[in-house]
């Protein structure tokens, strides 16, 4: 069941998300392995910072962009700027468990378009797979220009590969539903749903929705992965710059492998462990690490934290025009 934030009161709902970004800043922070984060990220000169954060806002346009190329391909009827708000204000619910910000994201179009939640669920679905495409075809990129990759990396692309695949292929998306349900055996209704949703993901396999989903995904993953390139060199340990991309993406993947919220744990250890592989000294690393997972992840659920409230009840607000025509 998606979060019942109703429309009447979106700021006391923004102060729950507020209490939950607060509680996992604390362990954001010590998986910086104690470093003192604002001290790193005051080293840099505000030009430099906001550099950084601007690669992060090219990131989540990009992909915002890619939700509203399928809300067209829905033929749902929204502004990008509906769909831009919407997108930002999902990301106030990164650090909570199952990905509720992708759930709260699709409630909102929903209520705005003024359709089920069954038409737009499929929205979370492709927009994961998509992200798993373009991240899984930009870490082989990189490998291929790498001297010397990066250890784990070719199963790391395959596997995320072969599941963008099945999410984007409505039968073969069945199949995989079926074969799961009849070994697990539980959750029936869990698996009707998602076979009901299969029939939805059609309209996302044609060339002329695929192809620019995925070039969206890979510009906008591409532009953290060059912020970590520059922020590298602003530090004093410069590497190549597909050198930097591909860490960077290898370790939000992996991070997202562990199934920790917005991959905190994970995405930082493989990090840091990388660039001592690269030859970046620890007293480096761990600064580097924790100012890109601030202006990346943190930045996010920073803007997430504004927006959510803008969305809540804009959504609200034309739901309840629709109730009453």
């Amino acid at each position: 069941m998606i979060l019942n934030m109703t429309g009447t009161h979106p700021y006391r709902s923004s102060l729950i998300v507020l209490a939950i970004f607060v509680a996992c800043a604390g362990l954001a922070a010590a998986t910086a392995s104690g470093e003192d984060i604002w001290h790193q990220v005051g080293k840099l000169t505000v030009l430099q910072i906001l550099l950084l954060l601007g690669l992060s806002l090219v990131n989540y346009t990009f992909r915002a962009f890619r939700w509203y190329l399928y809300t067209g391909a829905l033929k749902i009827k929204l502004s990008f700027w509906q769909v831009l708000r919407h997108y930002l204000g999902g990301f106030a619910l990164t650090m909570t468990p199952g990905r509720i910000g992708e759930l709260v994201r699709v409630r909102w179009i929903g209520k705005e378009a003024g359709t089920t939640i069954e038409r737009t669920a499929p929205l979370a679905l492709i927009d994961r797979a998509a992200d798993l495409a373009s991240s899984a075809l930009l870490l082989a990129f990189s490998l291929m220009i790498m001297a010397g990759g990066i250890s784990g990396g070719v199963p790391v692309v395959i596997l995320a590969l072969l599941a963008a695949v099945v999410a984007t292929r409505p039968r073969l998306f069945r199949w995989m539903v079926t074969r799961i349900w009849r070994l697990i055996g539980r959750k029936p209704r869990l698996f009707a749903r998602l076979r009901r949703a299969s029939h939805s993901l059609k309209p996302f396999s044609q060339p002329h929705v695929a192809l620019p989903a995925l070039v969206l995904g890979f510009i906008g993953w591409f532009a953290e992965g060059y912020a970590f390139y520059l922020l590298l060199g602003w530090m004093g340990a410069p590497l190549p710059v597909w050198t930097c991309v591909g860490i960077f993406v290898f370790a939000m993947m992996t991070g997202g492998l562990t199934g920790m919220p917005g991959g905190v744990g994970g995405a930082e250890a493989a990090m840091l462990a990388l660039l001592s592989l690269k030859g970046v000294p620890l007293e480096i690393g761990i600064p580097a690490t924790a100012i890109i997972r601030v202006t990346t992840l943190w930045f996010a659920i920073g803007l997430g934290l504004l927006f959510f409230p803008i969305a809540e009840t804009a959504a609200a607000r034309k739901s309840n025009a629709l109730e009453r025509n």
